[in-house]
Order: structure tokens, then sequence, then C-alpha cells
């Protein structure tokens, strides 16, 4: 599934080419996404400016004057930037046109993402609820331990909680829980608050890096120019079961936490 750094990557790669262009057509191909396309995307988008591409956890936000599409990626999905006359694939369910002759198209395998519209994202029942975005300054050490205090919740599915901060995903969890040197089995509500200033810091550094190197290349993510993500060429811990650790040597080990693989070092996470 794209995470947070996937979707920060498409955004950047399709910003140039989509914020301030007139919208001339909406092509929708399939409906039956995860929730069923509004006909207001086709009535209400052309003839709209696209005035600015936002991300919110792992939402895409097109605004407009009108009100905002709110694009979800899912399982498989991705977003890139074509010419008009560009054939469509099985799976490509949307294309937005511009008056430029480009367009921007949405290609869904397993059809679990979703193009909703809004006319107030902050309030809509998928965003309210949210946490902060973790390269905020809202999202800090002080926050995620005031967060945590009382919560017998492993750590790891602690910080994969969307109410508690959005986008951090199985691999950065994994990754930012080596990087801290935190044990992702212990308690969210036993870690001090000084271990939860380096968990905050190794979220926004792993993060930051994933989006430097262009998301996590794994099964169908592709980035807003059709090229690969390379971060998963620098992960130290997640996926490399068995393998020596990067730090000590000794083979890292994996297991199963909340119905997810979860991967780490025995020897310097504790």
């Amino acid at each position: 599934m794209p995470e947070l750094p996937e979707v920060e990557t498409s955004r950047r790669g399709i910003a140039p080419w989509v914020e301030d262009q007139e919208v001339c057509e909406v092509i929708v191909r399939e409906r039956r996404l995860r929730w069923p396309v509004p006909a207001d995307v086709d009535r209400q988008l052309p003839g709209q400016t696209i005035r600015a591409v936002r991300r919110r956890a792992k939402y895409l936000l097109f605004e407009t004057d009108k009100g905002v599409v709110m694009l979800h990626l899912g399982m498989s999905g991705s977003v890139r930037i074509i010419d008009q006359d560009e054939p469509a694939g099985k799976h490509d369910h949307v294309d937005i046109r511009f008056r430029s002759g480009k367009a921007l198209r949405f290609r869904d395998p397993r059809r679990f993402g979703s193009l909703l519209w809004t006319v107030n994202p902050a309030e809509h029942d998928l965003l309210r609820n949210l946490g902060p975005e973790p390269l905020s300054g809202e999202f800090s050490g002080s926050y995620l331990w005031e967060k945590s205090r009382g919560r017998r919740i492993n750590i790891k599915q602690f910080i994969m909680t969307g109410s508690v901060v959005v986008g951090v995903g199985n691999i950065y969890a994994s990754e930012s829980l080596f990087m801290a040197r935190i044990n992702p089995k212990r308690a969210a509500g036993r870690i001090s608050i000084d271990r939860m200033r380096l968990l905050s810091t190794a979220i926004k550094s792993v993060l930051e890096l994933a989006i430097e190197a262009g998301g996590t290349t794994l099964r169908d993510f592709h980035g807003g120019d059709g090229e690969p993500g390379y971060f998963k060429q620098q992960l130290d811990v997640y996926d490399r079961g068995g393998l020596p650790c990067t730090s000590c040597k000794a083979p890292i080990k994996s297991i199963v936490l909340g119905q997810r693989s979860t991967y780490y070092c025995t020897r310097c996470q504790h």
C-alpha cells in the first residue's frame, strides 16, 4: 500500500502540472471504487481551476473555488500526468483533463482507492478525527508521551493509529522504532518522555529520508512521474527477517503485531 512518503512523492510529482490549470473534462470509466465516484466530480469540477494540490494523511486534495477532490490511492493506485490522447488501460478508471492538453490519470487495479468531492475536507468523515501530520510542528515527543499515558497497546500499533498521528504505516513504523532503539512490543504507556522524543525525531527523519528518496518501491507503487521510489534500498529492518542487523549484526527478528509483519533487532531495541 502506498504510505505517506509515496503519496507525498506523487503530490510533488503532479503538482507542477496540475496547479493553476483549468479542468475541461472529467472522464469516469469505473465508478465502483472503494466508494462510488460521486456525480458531483463530473458536474462540479469542469470549468474549475485547481488552486493547489495538498496532502492530508494519505489523501491528495485538489482544491478549487467550488470544492475539493479527495483522492486516495488505496492498495495499488497511482496517479500520473499524460497526454490526453494516450489510450486508457484496463485499470485506468478516471481522467481529469486540462485545457493545457494534459490529463491526470488515476489507475487502480484493485479498486480499493477512492475519488470523492467535498466542500469542507476538514469536516469530512474520513478526515475530521485524524491526528496531526508527523512532519508538522504539532507532532512532538511531548505530544506522543501525553497521548500514550495509560495505554497498554504496543508502541508500534500506537504510532500506526491514525487518530494519534497520520501516515506512519507499517514500513516506516518498523524503521522509526529501530532508529529510536525501541522494542515494537513495548507498551506505549511505559515509554518515558525522553524516549518518546527520540521516537518522534526518528519518525520525522525516516519519513523525510523516504520522501527525499522517492518513496518505497513495494508491489505496485509508482510516483507521479512514472518512476519508482528507491527508499527500499535503505531499509534497516523491514522485510529483513533473519538477516544481520545493520548495527550489531544480530539476526533481525520477524513477528506479527496487530496482524502486521513486524521486524526488529532483539539486541538493539529494548
